[in-house]
């Protein structure tokens, strides 16, 4: 069973006005939706909802709703917090099984960059997918899918096949091994190997104007 636990109430009012009041109340509304049940209007105290929210095991991992003696397995699908005190507002809980497949998005983590030497060569890398939506049982949601940076390349292009996934982890997108990442040259080191090509040239063309100086002075000392 899940490791975060949600005591929820059930909410009377509904709709922009009954939001307002569980806010004044101090907690957070939401609402309870999935399976084969209507959706119900639901709220949870907010510091108990700021614990769990910042353990960051709640957005998108099996937790467990409770409601009075009831328990229920969901799924935490969305939080909406305010854009200038960042307090949540509102928050979407899905109905499952344990054992259920459900399609969830999990966040792309990259790890080992200072042992990868294409980022000492002046390499840096372009995400292309921050997350990727997979199909995984329910009991078996993975905090996070890791990509490996040692010894990468420059110039490589990182797949999902190079992702080493959990078992029964699948991705969604099964019509080609799409792309995580790249490692490309930088633009500033692409400015810095420009410049030292230029500061060599200089050096070369005025080496190459001393020589014909240099020899010209030694035949007027023979003369």
């Amino acid at each position: 069973m899940a490791e975060i636990i949600l005591n929820v109430d059930v909410r009377d009012g509904v709709g922009t006005g009954g939001a307002r009041a569980a806010r004044r109340a101090g907690m957070v509304p939401g609402v309870l939706y999935g399976g084969d049940k209507a959706p119900v209007a639901i709220s949870v105290n907010e510091k108990d909802f700021r614990k769990s929210l910042y353990t960051g095991k709640l957005l998108g991992h099996l937790v467990t709703l409770k409601y009075g003696d009831e328990t229920q397995p969901v799924i935490a699908r969305d939080v909406q917090f305010d854009p200038v005190s960042d307090r949540p507002l509102h928050f979407d809980l899905m109905r499952v099984d344990e054992k259920q497949t459900v399609k969830i998005e999990v966040p792309v983590h990259f790890i080992n960059e200072d042992k990868c030497q294409a980022f000492r060569q002046g390499g840096s890398l372009e995400i292309v997918r921050h997350s990727v939506e997979i199909a995984v049982r329910a009991d078996h949601i993975p905090e996070d899918l890791v990509v490996d940076l040692a010894g990468h390349k420059l110039g490589d292009t990182i797949r999902f096949s190079d992702i080493k996934v959990p078992k029964g982890v699948e991705p969604t997108i099964t019509d080609r091994d799409f792309v995580i990442a790249s490692i490309k040259t930088s633009s500033a080191a692409i400015s810095a190997a420009a410049d030292e090509a230029h500061d060599a040239e200089v050096a070369a063309e005025a080496e190459a104007a001393e020589v014909p100086a240099t020899e010209q002075s030694d035949e007027s000392a023979e003369g």
